[in-house]
């Protein structure tokens, strides 16, 4: 166990209707201005959008609207966020939607708080020194962006997608009902079920031994996830499981089932290469990708993946051999990825890489060469390049 920092400071409103709070929320902040930031048709069709709006008019809320965020969030939609905020004198920013959506406002946020070029925070070249309030209305049970402290936006130019970290940017509340969920199409869901398990996987297979407890709550949020998502396949209006796996999808990413160890975050890395160039849906790239990460690198802690088998995929603990209950166990989650519709490797994905693409996407992901990326293992160029050739 390592010493660590844990912070979480975002309100939750949670359950059903809870968006009618939303005016309230901001009232007792004080915010003068707002910002109303979303997706596609899906917010205004659902009548969401028409209900927050609402909600902010009878508290007497100004507010200004700003939607066409799409998945893997541009930045010249940011850009545009940034103009109008000014315009507007917006002081408060509300994100109406998922992941995507909230990262998009981060960014904003940042743009609107700093001077100079908002990409400059993405691309590592400088730090912020703080930004615009956020408030979040979840559509989505996914990224879990509304209690993160992170945000990940595309550059067009060059088709580079990047993440950003920090305290500044952590949503002031997040209001979360489970039943606008119903809507989403199965894939959708899938894509979202895997991203949350992900984001605690990516924290679970750590280099150091992790806390007990830390350990205890991963896996039971993964146990959670995976029977739950069996169960909205079936029956997608069932709102229990819509609001376990939403709750889930924040404290994956709130920094809870990290405590005590550094994470791998690698499987991330790789995506957001394949995101970029090939603009696919974030979730079904990590599942994508996963397989054929676990298979490289679980030689580094055969028994933590013997661990992973039997207390997460609840694989009856057949042998003594560790190497063998890991690759059952990598071929059981793979298995469950099918189950839910997601792909299993690049084919599967929709995508054909050629060796020129896979050179690109490596060279990238290690940022020309001059970085590693994984915690579980270190990964340099070429063990970038041997994964997504794996993946194929």
């Amino acid at each position: 166990m390592i010493n660590f920092n844990y912070h979480a400071p975002t309100q939750v409103v949670f359950g059903k209707g809870s968006e009618e709070q939303t005016g309230a929320l901001i009232k007792a902040g004080n915010w003068n201005k707002v910002l109303i930031h979303y997706g596609g048709k899906s917010a205004i069709d659902s009548g969401l959008l028409s209900r927050v709006r609402a909600s902010l008019e009878m508290f007497q809320i100004p507010y200004t609207c700003l939607g066409g965020v799409v998945p893997n969030p541009r930045l010249s939609k940011v850009y545009e966020g940034i103009a109008l905020g000014k315009k507007e004198k917006v002081d408060f920013i509300l994100a109406v939607g998922g992941g995507s959506v909230i990262d998009s406002a981060k960014a904003i946020g940042y743009g609107l708080f700093n001077e100079g070029d908002v990409w400059d925070f993405y691309a590592g070249k400088r730090a912020a020194r703080g930004c615009v309030p956020i408030g979040a209305v979840l559509t989505l049970a996914a990224a879990g962006s509304e209690m993160s402290n992170s945000s990940v936006i595309t550059n067009e130019e060059g088709w580079q997608k990047r993440g950003y970290k920090s305290e500044y940017c952590r949503c002031r509340f997040a209001v979360m009902n489970p039943e606008v969920t119903s809507t989403m199409p199965a894939y959708q869901t899938g894509c979202g079920c895997t991203d949350i398990l992900m984001h605690t996987m990516e924290r679970y297979f750590a280099p150091e031994e992790s806390m007990e407890l830390t350990d205890s709550i991963s896996e039971a949020l993964m146990r959670t996830v995976i029977h739950n998502a069996g169960i909205l396949m079936k029956d997608p209006q069932n709102y229990e499981a819509r609001a376990e796996i939403m709750w889930a999808g924040s404290l994956s990413h709130n920094g809870l089932t990290g405590c005590g160890a550094t994470g791998d975050w690698a499987c991330h890395q790789l995506e957001h290469e394949l995101g970029g160039m090939f603009d696919v849906a974030h979730g079904a790239g990590l599942a994508a990708i996963w397989g054929s990460w676990a298979r490289y690198v679980y030689r580094k802690s055969p028994k933590r993946f013997a661990r992973f088998a039997v207390r997460v995929m609840q694989l009856e603990e057949k042998s003594s051999d560790n190497e063998e209950m890991a690759l059952l166990a990598i071929e059981r989650m793979e298995y469950f990825f099918r189950e839910i519709g997601m792909p299993v490797n690049l084919r599967e994905l929709g995508i054909q890489v050629n060796e020129t693409q896979i050179q690109e996407l490596a060279y990238n992901c290690s940022f020309q060469n001059t970085r590693k990326i994984g915690g579980f293992q270190k990964l340099d160029m070429e063990d970038m390049k041997n994964i997504y050739t794996m993946a194929q």
